[in-house]
């Protein structure tokens, strides 16, 4: 199990901004972090991806997309408690 979960974003993206700052909040002090990925710096993600952004990982397994799902982020986290 990875404490680190992979958000896929876009420069500019008001969405992935906003996504970004909840996880931050709500990964203080647990001891787990966040890896920022911007889509359009790879073209495989851009290919996979698109505009289908914010993206939040665990791995390969997809939490959320668009908006937080805090269940599901927060299910992550109780796992990983």
């Amino acid at each position: 199990m990875s404490n680190t979960l992979t958000l896929i974003t876009r420069a500019g993206c008001p969405l992935c901004e906003e996504m970004e700052s909840e996880i931050q909040g709500l990964l203080a002090g647990t001891g787990h972090r966040l890896a920022r990925v911007d889509v359009d710096a790879d073209p495989s993600l851009r290919a996979r991806y698109g505009w289908e952004v914010p993206l939040l990982f665990d791995g390969d397994t997809e939490l959320c997309r668009h908006a937080l799902n805090l269940t599901a982020f927060q299910d992550w986290l109780r796992v990983r408690a």
